[in-house]
């Protein structure tokens, strides 16, 4: 479902990676690891190919690709049921109903979204990943702003719902999720100082 060979990316043309061979099979995640500004959203974003690779292969159906980033994608204005619509609508798909109790929204359905707390906002954005129908899901720290009641909800969904259909999840997370996936530490994959000299003199 995704394998990465002799992947190297980039954040403002500046190398911050390379060297990475990994493979993601159905049914399966693979958590990301390494401190603050060793690169796990660049990593995810050239992934869901958001942005170009410096080098090396990303075997993906790109039709099959979503990335979740920190921000919810909710509309105010729109009710939790709306938003969700909405963005089944998007991907060409009915509404699933499961996804409702599958994040805790039964209660907020009909509430406008611009009423939540950060904590529910957040459940709604994340509730999208149940109604999209994509099978490979790029999540850049999904639990912000989650509770340990809603991060268990989120798990139960990657693990019963996405994976058990023969989904897969890419995860930057300094949470366990229990999901028993193998965890890439990313740190020694930072790109050297020989492959940042190269990408100043491409710019000279």
């Amino acid at each position: 479902m995704l394998r990465v060979s002799g992947l190297a990316c980039a954040r403002g043309g500046m190398p911050v990676l390379e060297g990475l061979d990994f493979a993601v099979e159905p049914g399966q995640a693979l958590v990301l690891r390494g401190p603050n500004g060793i690169g796990k959203t660049t990593l995810l974003r050239t992934l869901a190919g958001l942005q170009p690779a410096l080098a090396g292969t990303i075997e993906i159906d790109p039709d099959q690709a979503a990335y979740g980033s920190h921000a919810d994608g909710v509309k105010d204005a729109l009710t939790v049921e709306e938003n969700l619509r909405f963005w089944a609508a998007v991907y060409g798909r009915d509404l699933d109903q499961t996804v409702f109790a599958d994040f805790d929204l039964a209660p907020l359905r009909r509430r406008a979204a611009g009423t939540l707390s950060s904590g529910q906002k957040r459940r709604l954005g994340l509730a999208r990943l149940g109604v999209i129908g994509r099978k490979v899901l790029f999540l850049d720290e999904p639990t912000i702003s989650l509770d340990t009641a809603s991060v268990a909800l989120f798990a139960r969904f990657l693990r019963d719902r996405h994976l058990a259909a023969g989904g897969v999840a890419v995860i930057a997370t300094h949470i366990d999720l229990g999901l028993d996936a193998p965890v890439l530490e990313l740190a020694p994959f930072r790109a050297s100082a020989s492959a940042k000299g190269a990408s100043d003199e491409a710019f000279l």
